[in-house]
């Protein structure tokens, strides 16, 4: 997890870092340990006001497709600089049209030890055709918790950002010295903090 001043420290260098004409508006930037996602909006195509909705699908679609071809340059140079320096892969999305478009982003494993009642749960969707795999399911119920619980979500990661602000004024801290504004270490680093 990385504090609000740092993501706003983030979303301070993209906004300052990415070419002016790149999006209309960046709307979103994510971070976790392993991935930065930046998001912004382009332009819907112009289309009839009656353009039949596969028509409209499939403009949306080629707008998409033609935006990662045109700036796949700019958008490469913009994510090797920011993966050196915040130590993570970078992906890219557009929001078109009210659609939202990811390219290339990150699937990163997680290892986790399932007693036979989580099992029997992921079985079931896997039976269900809900999911092809343990993994599919797994992924299926987080986005099922995420979805449905997205004010309790907000107000943990608050309720954390609080916790790290109290522990970094704690007698263990140098007064002379500022907390670290880097975000959260690199996959694989040292995570006991």
């Amino acid at each position: 997890m990385i504090t609000n001043e740092q993501r706003e420290k983030l979303r301070g260098w993209f906004a300052g870092r990415l070419p002016d004409d790149l999006f209309e508006e960046l709307t979103e930037i994510t971070v976790d340990r392993e991935e930065i996602l930046v998001v912004g909006r382009i332009p819907a195509p112009r289309l009839a006001e009656d353009a039949p909705a596969t028509e409209r699908e499939a403009a949306l679609e080629s707008r998409a497709q033609e935006f990662r071809e045109r700036t796949r340059e700019d958008r490469m140079a913009v994510a090797r600089e920011a993966e050196h320096r915040f130590r993570r892969k970078v992906s890219w999305g557009v929001e078109c049209g009210g659609r939202r478009t990811l390219f290339t982003h990150v699937a990163a494993p997680v290892m986790t030890r399932l007693r036979q009642p989580e099992r029997q749960v992921l079985d079931t969707l896997i039976a269900g055709g809900v999911a092809r795999s343990r993994s599919d399911a797994l992924a299926w119920c987080v986005r099922l918790v995420q979805r449905h619980t997205d004010d309790w979500l907000a107000e943990l990661r608050d309720s954390l950002e609080h916790v790290r602000r109290v522990r970094a004024q704690g007698p263990d801290i140098e007064p002379d010295t500022e907390p670290d504004t880097a975000p959260d270490s690199a996959p694989g680093a040292d995570d006991r903090q």
